[in-house]
């Protein structure tokens, strides 16, 4: 059986994939009805939130992009803060749409510098948003959401539009507390569920930039998400199958508890470390404590050729690792440990782990 431990998508339980099962309903019928406003109940219940959430059949990209189509308009300024990868994707999908970017990146296995965030909404006032990813998988780090947002909403009022892609069901994440105006997420990450939702929330300030955007947009427009969930209804045709595996993913998750669920996130992120630092090596954020609890990212040792140990873990050893990614590539490995990851699927990464370094040059 393989070992699957890369962040995303993750293992999914039997009980989730059989639920994928069920036959087809009318998505357009009462029992679908049913359905998508049970779970964007439940769904408000993880966000942490009384705003609008929605349901859209995509990938977290889409998400990412409908927060941006949705707010902003061509010529709008925004700043990216960006600390890897798919940071640098929200600031991509920006310019994509004709946005004014200010591309503020910090060093990959660094975390947002609010000092330098400020600086930079001083240097540019006439920004209209601040895109921030919550949990970066690329270089596994964590954000300082809940500072990063208490400097763009309290002490500068701008919009702050949030990846939480592999954050939200993962880690403490305060949607209206911490007044966030737009959070995306997906299925494939820690709801236990396999690719093909995302979901959003959205705030009134958003929905009032959202009257005021000329960005133009179809499938991802808002507006029709939430005329359509008024009469019980996706705007298209939704994953009905993935549906079904949301209801049965949220019963467990709103069962188990949102503090139930970070803390069994925190405790197997510390394990995880933890083996690490057993076998002398090295993880590769700048700090412990910005150190991600759903993907731990390990510097490859020197004299050890990257690309080699990750297939060598899947090859022999049916444990499938995440290799770095751009300037990364080669130079680190990542371990995925996000929704029903056991002490036992990290214990068997590290046994092999101990196997395959010193096969490739590693001499702890």
């Amino acid at each position: 059986m393989v070992n699957l431990r890369i962040p995303g998508p993750i293992p999914v339980n039997d009980d989730i994939l059989e639920s994928m099962g069920t036959p087809m309903i009318n998505h357009r019928g009462p029992e679908f009805k049913e359905i998508l406003y049970r779970t964007t109940e439940r769904l408000k219940t993880v966000f942490s939130t009384k705003n609008d959430v929605y349901i859209i059949t995509g990938s977290g990209t889409s998400a990412m992009e409908a927060a941006v189509v949705n707010t902003l308009s061509p010529g709008d300024k925004a700043i990216n803060a960006t600390v890897g990868v798919f940071g640098n994707r929200f600031g991509v999908i920006s310019e994509r749409y004709g946005i004014d970017l200010v591309s503020l990146e910090f060093p990959f296995g660094s975390d947002v510098d609010l000092d330098v965030l400020r600086n930079c909404l001083n240097a540019n006032p006439d920004v209209k948003a601040v895109m921030v990813t919550h949990n970066e998988t690329s270089t596994g780090v964590t954000n300082n959401l809940q500072g990063i947002s208490t400097v763009v909403k309290k002490e500068y009022d701008k919009l702050i539009l949030v990846d939480g892609i592999s954050s939200v069901c993962s880690l403490p994440l305060e949607t209206d507390l911490w007044d966030l105006d737009v959070v995306a997420t997906a299925s494939q990450k820690g709801w236990m569920l396999p690719p093909g939702l995302a979901f959003i929330s959205f705030s009134e300030k958003a929905w009032e930039a959202h009257s005021r955007s000329t960005m133009p947009r179809f499938y991802l427009d808002m507006a029709e998400y939430k005329r359509y969930y008024e009469i019980g209804q996706p705007p298209f045709t939704p994953s009905v199958s993935c549906m079904f595996a949301l209801d049965l993913a949220l019963d467990q998750i709103v069962t188990e508890g949102m503090g139930s669920v970070f803390k069994r996130h925190a405790s197997i992120g510390q394990y995880t470390r933890d083996c690490i630092a057993e076998l002398n090596l090295n993880i590769f954020p700048n700090s412990k404590e910005i150190a991600s609890n759903t993907c731990t990212a390990v510097e490859v040792p020197e004299g050890v050729d990257g690309s080699k140990l990750v297939s060598k873990m899947r090859d022999e050893h049916k444990v499938v690792l995440a290799g770095g990614q751009a300037s990364l590539s080669g130079k680190i490995f990542r371990i995925g440990h996000m929704g029903q990851t056991t002490e036992s699927d990290i214990k068997g990464a590290m046994d092999a782990l101990k196997i395959v370094l010193p096969e490739i040059g590693f001499r702890n």
